[in-house]
């Protein structure tokens, strides 16, 4: 019989890995380049991201906490004014929907009335004019301001 061919590695045992394809280097020239990630460009860039998004949310319900308070605050003038036109005199029973006109008295009284102030004719009889008021459904009163003297 013939006896086994005995083979030789030309190339030293100490430069030949056991399992190449589990290193975390190439282990060929022609190999690709495998770098070790810099953890702290990663972490960077996250945090940056993440700051970016969070200040975007935080941002948005900044506008909306913003919006809620503009709208109590609305609701509570509406409130004051509508105390104010309570008060004030008045001969008839306003009805939800319909526009009337507060005035103020020389004396400083108040009167709402269903009368206008370019409605008054030679004499106008109160010193002010302070606004136009609508009642709302909630018995509230949406009120458009003027001010204005129609005496001068």
């Amino acid at each position: 019989m013939e006896e086994a061919k005995v083979i030789i590695n030309p190339i030293s045992p100490d430069k030949v890995a056991e399992s190449p394809g589990l290193l975390a280097y190439a282990h060929t020239a022609g190999g690709a380049v495998i770098r070790p990630e810099d953890k702290g460009k990663i972490t960077g860039r996250a945090v940056s991201a993440m700051r970016e998004q969070t200040d975007m949310q935080l941002s948005q319900l900044y506008k909306q906490m913003q919006l809620l308070a503009d709208q109590a605050t609305a609701i509570r003038h509406r409130v004051e004014v509508s105390e104010r036109i309570y008060a004030a005199q008045m001969n008839f029973e306003p009805v939800v929907g319909h526009t009337y006109y507060f005035y103020t008295r020389r004396n400083g009284t108040d009167v709402l009335s269903m009368i206008g102030p370019t409605e008054w004719g030679r004499t106008f009889p109160f010193e002010r004019c302070l606004a136009t008021v609508r009642m709302m459904a909630d018995h509230t009163w949406d009120v458009q301001y003027h001010d204005v003297s129609y005496n001068e």
